[in-house]
Order: structure tokens, then C-alpha cells, then sequence
């Protein structure tokens, strides 16, 4: 089953959120559509501005996709100054998608 990654960013910030977007998509801008990650395996993407910061969600069809799809990550993480974040992964027990 489908696994779900939690990270929750104090100090994160929706510029920070748009130029990560656009170093994933080659300078396309924002994400819209799970073929427009640089790996397979994403179900479900969704993210917003929290009181503190920036908050995402995915949704990975298995923690293997997930740990590829984070080491391109990583690095623009921190070309951005992103602030450092523990993802919380959890399994999933019932996916619903439109």
C-alpha cells in the first residue's frame, strides 16, 4: 500500500515552495501533475502556507519512490535555505483519488 510523507516547515515560505518547484520541473515553474516530478511513484501532492511556515504532503506509491524522489530534493532544499525538515512517513491504510 501507498505510503504518506509529512513535512512540516516553521519558517518555510511559498518563494522558497515556487523556486524548489521550478528546479524540479527545469524552470516550468509549479508542479501540476504527478509526471511532472523527476521520478515515478507520486500520488498525490498538496501544500500551503501554515501559521509558521509551509506545509507538504505526499502521498508515494512506496517509500522506495519517495527516498529517489528526496535525493533530488535534498540539494535544492538547501540551495533555497529551506529549513532543515524530518519528513514523518506513514503507512497508508485506504487511498481515495478522483
Amino acid at each position: 500500500m501507498a505510503i504518506i510523507v509529512v513535512m512540516d516547515a516553521p519558517g518555510g515560505t511559498q518563494a522558497q515552495y515556487e523556486q524548489i518547484c521550478n528546479k524540479l520541473t527545469n524552470g516550468r515553474g509549479l508542479v501540476h501533475s504527478p509526471h511532472d516530478w523527476p521520478v515515478a511513484g507520486l500520488r498525490a501532492h498538496v501544500a500551503g502556507p501554515t501559521g509558521d511556515g509551509w506545509f507538504v504532503a505526499d502521498v508515494w506509491d512506496s517509500i522506495e519512490d519517495f527516498h529517489r524522489f528526496a535525493e533530488i530534493l535534498a540539494p535544492y532544499l538547501r540551495e533555497v535555505g529551506f529549513p532543515d525538515v524530518e519528513p514523518r512517513v506513514l503507512s497508508s491504510f485506504n487511498l481515495v483519488t478522483a
